[in-house]
């Protein structure tokens, strides 16, 4: 199997998958085939590939949750008709994956000092309506239905959410945030 590079000619096949040994390399086996199993239930037309636009929320299932705009970067920054348009296959998103598993992650402590400016009493909560509020229209806005998820469960009686609180918000303490 040969590609073409349109600055490079042409790839052998062995080039071509280097990237995707080499991701596979760094996953363990099992982790590699749930992330095989979850990217199959995206595709839609069975061809063994989906869309640039589902690549995002594929990773998300996984639980890598990067931004738009590090998947974007990530893609090479197509444009809006490739995002609609082109696929990619499994071999081509193993290394796309492990790229977004090597970006820094916020630790639990980053968190709490960016639910810190929100808290006008000094007391260690927050707001639920002004937090929902900001999640839907600052930054990488989420939909009502992720805001919703996060939120459940997360309000006193006050309608307020206890940010220090590492369980809140399913934050922990001792782990990086992703």
């Amino acid at each position: 199997m040969r590609g073409t590079s349109f600055i490079f000619g042409p790839i052998k096949a062995e080039e071509a998958a280097a990237p995707a040994v080499a991701a596979a390399a760094e996953f363990p086996p099992a982790e590699i085939e749930e992330f095989k199993e979850s990217f199959g239930l995206f595709d839609r037309v069975g061809d063994s590939q989906v869309g640039y636009n589902q690549v995002a929320d594929i990773m998300s299932a996984l639980g890598m949750n990067p931004t738009n705009k590090a998947v974007v970067a990530i893609l090479g920054n197509p444009s809006a008709d490739d995002m609609a348009n082109k696929r990619v296959t499994f071999e081509a998103f193993l290394p796309m994956l492990k790229q977004v598993d090597e970006m820094p992650k916020g630790t639990y402590d980053d968190y709490v000092e960016g639910l810190r400016v929100f808290d006008k009493e000094g007391n260690g909560t927050v707001m639920g309506a002004e937090l929902r509020i900001v999640l839907s229209t600052l930054g990488e806005k989420m939909s009502e239905v992720e805001i919703d998820s996060l939120m459940t469960g997360q309000e006193d009686e006050n309608g307020s959410v206890h940010y220090e609180n590492p369980t809140s918000l399913g934050l922990r303490s001792t782990r990086h945030m992703g």
